[in-house]
């Protein structure tokens, strides 16, 4: 997902994502430490995307006030 997919999203549809991106980093994390993924970089870049998620929504939360 880019910025510009994340931008074109309704805010109840990144709220949601943004619940399962975070139930499958915590579940990455778990498997990585019992056993070593074949990609470890996929966990810097889910944690990239979860905060651009973030971002986005606390960008929108300030421009409604």
């Amino acid at each position: 997902m880019k910025k510009e997919e994340i931008k074109e999203l309704g805010t109840q549809d990144l709220k949601d994502r943004l619940e399962q991106m975070e139930q499958e980093y915590a579940q990455l994390k778990i498997n990585h430490s019992i056993s070593p993924l074949d990609n470890p970089a996929k966990i810097t870049a889910d944690r990239k995307m979860i905060a651009r998620v973030k971002t986005e929504l606390r960008q929108r939360e300030l421009n409604n006030k």
